[in-house]
């Protein structure tokens, strides 16, 4: 059964949040994903917590995975995160939920580890970003993910990119922008990003993520609007993060009961990003009307 955006479904909160809540070290720059080749049943185990806590979708741990970190594991470890996440959705104590698997294609700035994905720009032409990123997407695609998470893409240039990859090619995917207020992260209008995607047929939904909760349901309507596609949202708890200190500071603003607006204003995939965890996933799931 093909994956499909037909009525709402519930996606997973922050890995790392759930990593490093069950003890585990992110601190180096390769984030989550060292966990990929160090203790792939960490992240087994942080894929069941989600989707007993609710999820009916679960990211894989590819965010920040590519040969800048990896080298000549990258396509094999690319392929685990998704075996990875599939194996926690048979293993999942949940009722007769239909549980998915989206494929996670990280910003090229995650992989620098120097909060590049919050700022974009990153002085690369669109072809050397197709470069970077199609055997990437071609090793993931390679392990049969229902659908790609084109996810936290701070700008257009690499918005083009990945739709430049992902065209024509028939594989399933949501484009999901990080933005600051009204503009991309760098600075562009979210008319003209969510615009993008209106003539690709591959992306079944377009929207925000990684972002402060208000921004993010401002954001819905207009994806909406602009695009004519269902809409993908999953912001932060509202706690800013620190680059320097690599910490997470303030207070979390997320407020599950915005969940029945963002579907209202066209959202089938809703769900967290970083700071929200189970325990929020399962509030989200109690607010979507199955």
């Amino acid at each position: 059964m093909p994956f499909t955006v037909d009525t709402p479904a519930v996606l997973d909160g922050g890995l790392s949040n759930q990593l490093a809540a069950a003890g585990h070290d992110l601190s180096d720059r390769l984030w989550s994903a060292r966990l990929l080749r160090d203790d792939p049943d960490a992240i087994l185990a942080a894929h069941r917590a989600y989707f007993e806590a609710g999820a009916d979708i679960a990211t894989t741990a590819s965010y920040q995975a590519s040969e800048l970190g990896f080298g000549d594991e990258t396509p094999e470890l690319l392929r685990l995160s998704v075996r990875l996440a599939r194996q926690a959705s048979f293993q999942a104590e949940v009722d007769d939920r239909r549980l998915w698997v989206a494929a996670s294609v990280g910003p090229y700035g995650a992989v620098l580890a120097d909060g590049s994905e919050y700022r974009g720009r990153y002085g690369l032409s669109v072809r050397e970003l197709v470069d970077f990123h199609r055997p990437r997407i071609e090793a993931l695609a390679s392990a049969a993910p229902d659908v790609l998470a084109l996810e936290t893409i701070p700008d257009l240039d690499e918005a083009e990119a990945l739709l430049t990859i992902i065209a024509g090619t028939g594989i399933p995917a949501w484009l999901s922008y990080s933005i600051d207020g009204s503009t991309t992260r760098a600075g562009q209008p979210l008319a003209e990003a969510f615009a993008l995607v209106r003539d690709v047929p591959e992306i079944l939904a377009v929207g925000v993520n990684c972002c402060d909760p208000l921004d993010a349901t401002a954001a819905v309507p207009v994806a909406a609007a602009v695009s004519g596609k269902p809409v993908v949202v999953y912001p932060n708890s509202g706690e800013g993060w620190d680059p320097v200190a690599r910490s997470w500071d303030g207070r979390p603003t997320f407020d599950p009961s915005v969940v029945p607006t963002w579907i209202h204003d066209g959202a089938t995939i809703v769900g967290g990003c970083c700071q929200l965890g189970p325990a929020d996933i399962a509030a989200i799931a109690r607010a979507v009307s199955r």
